[in-house]
């Protein structure tokens, strides 16, 4: 379990709010959860295990802000996360994915995460040893054999003479200081790696529900020594040789075993599966067409969210401590459309707040990754300063809440739409102006945005 867990509600929550404008009841719900994992893994061993989490439905429209709480609190708990659709499941005997596989992908994660840890922790190593290999390729002796005039151990010169070449190896000193200075970046050295190309094409072709089939096939025949990654040698710029040795000798230094290991425990105790689009699954008993299968995706899935467990390529995985967290809008169906073992398996339900123009003011203004501030860090590259007035930023809120009231209400993604049509001929005239200050004003955003919004068609199409 990560230390990060042992946050207090409050931290996770102001975490959040860093990110995420309002939806308080949904960063307690969260928060609450995650706290209570940390609490487990103090209560007394005979209780541990019998201590189940508490499984949570986030009800609201499209982007208001589901997704992002559930990704933010697995990063921050440094937990295995994966999102999925269940929408894109199918009952067993149907063509499609298999519920199981949510599972799979969340160990697959959490291998890549582990990893990911592990080559942090021995990159001064990595680096060391990458070093000299290096040194060792650039300290042999150059002998240029591409001429015709060179034989043997002697090369014959322009000018007729017979020179022997020049083998002594250059001084490692020397080269180790111009070579951590960067001066040998652009000199070409031939360096051995491994061919990690896949020896296989795609087996199965693209066809649903086989691609864990044709991934354990290919690893298995991947063990067998005739298909393992070749040696081949390339001729790589010393900059690019360098991440290339870096990259082998951490994986020489990475305990995969034990990365195996600390995968499925992870995964078991603190990972985090977002089931989003659970609404679509839900509604009235059909007992006939393409709905049949809706109430069976529910009744797969029940036995992974009560616990149980599921095989794997890296072993068994038992999912009693796996944190779900069920989201959807609900727009047709209820909550009480689930079936009813599904839905005791999610005891808390929150609803979340549909977004109005004072908080798309608060979110073009508050979090630390806001809109704002990535138009500005993308228009820095032109080498242009954008900034936005207080009025041009309320403004920008006012459209974009008109937009989601005539149109489909996507809530903050409407944002995007609207800051792109306003921002479109600063976009596409950025490299070549000569004003690099530019404060978009609320005179711009009403020269720009007002006819959009004023014709009725154009604005069900660009907004």
């Amino acid at each position: 379990m990560s230390a990060s867990t042992g946050f207090t509600p409050r931290e996770i929550v102001s975490e959040l709010d860093r990110y995420i404008v309002g939806q308080a009841k949904a960063k307690r719900a969260v928060a609450v959860a995650l706290r209570n994992r940390w609490r487990r893994q103090a209560a007394p061993p005979e209780l541990r295990d019998e201590i189940m989490p508490k499984n949570i439905i986030m009800i609201g429209p499209t982007g208001v802000g589901k997704t992002e709480i559930a990704r933010r609190l697995a990063r921050l708990a440094q937990a295995p996360f994966v999102k999925v659709e269940a929408s894109k499941f199918t009952e067993v005997g149907y063509v499609g994915r298999d519920v199981e596989a949510i599972i799979r992908d969340l160990v697959e994660n959490a291998i890549s995460m582990l990893r990911e840890e592990q080559r942090q922790r021995v990159a001064a190593r990595a680096q060391e040893a990458a070093e000299e290999r290096l040194l060792a390729l650039l300290s042999r002796p150059e002998v240029d054999t591409s001429s015709p005039a060179a034989r043997g151990p002697f090369l014959v010169s322009s000018q007729g003479t017979v020179q022997r070449p020049d083998t002594r190896p250059r001084d490692q000193g020397e080269l180790r200081s111009q070579l951590r200075a960067g001066l040998l970046d652009d000199e070409l050295v031939d360096v051995e790696v491994t061919d990690t190309q896949s020896p296989l094409v795609s087996i199965f072709g693209s066809g649903h529900g086989m691609e864990d089939m044709e991934i354990q096939l290919k690893d298995m025949l991947g063990q067998l020594s005739g298909m393992r990654g070749k040696r081949q040698t390339r001729r790589l710029k010393v900059r690019d040789a360098r991440r290339v040795l870096e990259e082998e000798e951490a994986q020489k230094l990475i305990d995969m075993d034990a990365v195996r290991r600390d995968a499925v425990t992870r995964s078991e105790q603190s990972g985090i599966v977002f089931l989003d689009e659970i609404d679509k699954i839900a509604g009235p008993r059909a007992t006939q067409g393409p709905d049949v299968s809706r109430e069976g995706v529910q009744r797969d899935l029940l036995p992974i969210v009560e616990g149980s467990t599921v095989n794997t390529k890296y072993g068994p995985v038992k999912t009693d401590h796996v944190l779900f967290i069920a989201a959807g809008a609900f727009h047709v169906s209820q909550v009480a459309d689930l079936i009813p073992e599904l839905q005791g398996r999610f005891p808390i339900r929150v609803e979340l707040d549909a977004l109005e123009t004072a908080d798309f003011v608060r979110i073009l203004r508050e979090p630390k990754n806001s809109l704002t501030r990535q138009y500005a860090a993308l228009m820095a590259a032109e080498g242009i300063e954008l900034s936005f007035t207080d009025a041009a930023v309320d403004a920008i809120a006012d459209f974009a809440a008109a937009a989601n009231r005539r149109a489909e209400n996507i809530g903050a993604r409407r944002l995007h739409t609207v800051m792109e049509a306003l921002l479109e001929e600063l976009s596409f005239n950025a490299p070549e102006r000569t004003d690099k200050h530019v404060v978009i004003d609320v005179d711009d955003v009403q020269r720009t945005l007002s006819p959009i919004l004023a014709d009725e068609d154009l604005a069900r199409f660009i907004l």
